[in-house]
């Protein structure tokens, strides 16, 4: 078959396909675009079974575009953390605000419209334009680009922009009119349960008869990509001061990495254990005993923390910080997983 060929074959054999097999996930049970678009936000860069809960939670604490307008965004990055990218959730809110002040609370119902609200990118875009508006708006993400490229047997790497704008533009044009939703959804499906990245289960893939890679037995020679270049390792340390069952936390800068959030104190090198409390002292803490060292790996798209983190008993509340009990941490405070990850030591103590 001829590529254009294989692209209009698809609705024929992935919408029975979809109707058969499709999971049962929450946001599936709407064409709501608040819904949808929260779960689409949600689930990027994220698997579905750790972003039901979240989505779930997050659906009742904020069930409206309205709401999520006005909420505090200490709980809107509350009810984030864990999720990480924690942008998503401020340009969730930021949009929200837009829509409740310029569309009373409406969104607008083509992709190209969509994709100029905070946060919105082309893929979020024709997700909603297709699954609430009908609209034939292909949503292109990775799961996309690989079923693409292996039915296509094409070897040009994925993360060039040309190949992606290419096949975006080739499915538009093959979006089955009253089904564009069921189609986006289909291809979605198709790669998260069937054309997966490393164990394809080619024997049950409906695209079987015309998938080039797959008559060729080697479909996972596909998707290509460029090679990536290695991870910046940075030293950081953490210090873990308590003092009178509370802990010391402070905020993060608005901008750059993990903005905003809350952090333990730390400083962008690797300290010994005495100057650790020696930084400590300068903190105004009176640090009376070192209690534990602990280390602690954080991998970030382009950085990787290594961690020490020291837990040391103090004397005095500092006023720089600002200083919770563990339960006012679990409950009041997005720490991000990065420095979460500390908790399971302080209960110790």
């Amino acid at each position: 078959m001829e590529q254009n060929e294989i692209y209009a074959a698809l609705p024929g054999v992935l919408l029975p396909w979809y109707e058969k097999n499709a999971r049962d996930l929450p946001w599936r049970h709407t064409k709501e675009p608040y819904r949808v678009w929260v779960s689409e936000i949600m689930l990027q860069q994220t698997r579905v079974e750790a972003v039901i809960g979240y989505y779930e939670r997050f659906m009742e604490a904020f069930p409206t575009v309205q709401a999520l307008a006005e909420a505090d965004e200490a709980r809107v990055l509350k009810l984030w953390e864990g999720l990480g990218y924690y942008s998503r959730a401020r340009n969730l809110q930021k949009t929200a605000k837009l829509l409740t002040e310029t569309q009373n609370g409406a969104f607008p119902d083509t992709a190209e419209a969509l994709e100029k609200l905070p946060g919105i990118g082309a893929y979020t875009a024709g997700a909603v334009a297709s699954i609430c508006f009908e609209q034939p708006a292909a949503a292109v993400d990775g799961n996309v680009l690989r079923i693409i490229m292996r039915m296509m047997a094409d070897d040009r790497p994925i993360d060039l922009p040309q190949v992606k704008k290419e096949i975006g533009e080739a499915l538009c044009k093959v979006y089955p009119k009253g089904h564009c939703g069921a189609f986006t959804q289909a291809l979605m499906e198709l790669g998260a349960c069937v054309c997966m990245p490393k164990s394809p289960k080619c024997e049950v893939c409906p695209t079987q008869s015309f998938c080039r890679a797959y008559k060729a037995g080697n479909v996972t020679k596909y998707p290509v990509k460029r090679p990536k270049a290695a991870k910046k390792a940075e030293e950081r340390t953490v210090l873990l001061l308590e003092c009178n069952g509370r802990f010391a936390v402070e905020k993060r800068s608005e901008t750059g990495l993990l903005a905003g959030l809350w952090q333990f104190p730390n400083v962008p090198q690797k300290l010994d254990a005495q100057t650790a409390v020696q930084t400590a002292q300068s903190f105004h803490t009176d640090p009376k005993e070192l209690m534990l060292e602990t280390h602690k790996t954080h991998i970030f798209t382009h950085i990787r923390w290594e961690m020490t983190g020291y837990v040391i008993r103090c004397n005095a509340m500092s006023e720089a910080f600002t200083w919770a009990s563990l339960a006012e941490l679990e409950r009041d405070f997005a720490l991000p997983t990065a420095f979460r990850q500390f908790s399971d030591e302080l209960k110790t103590l």
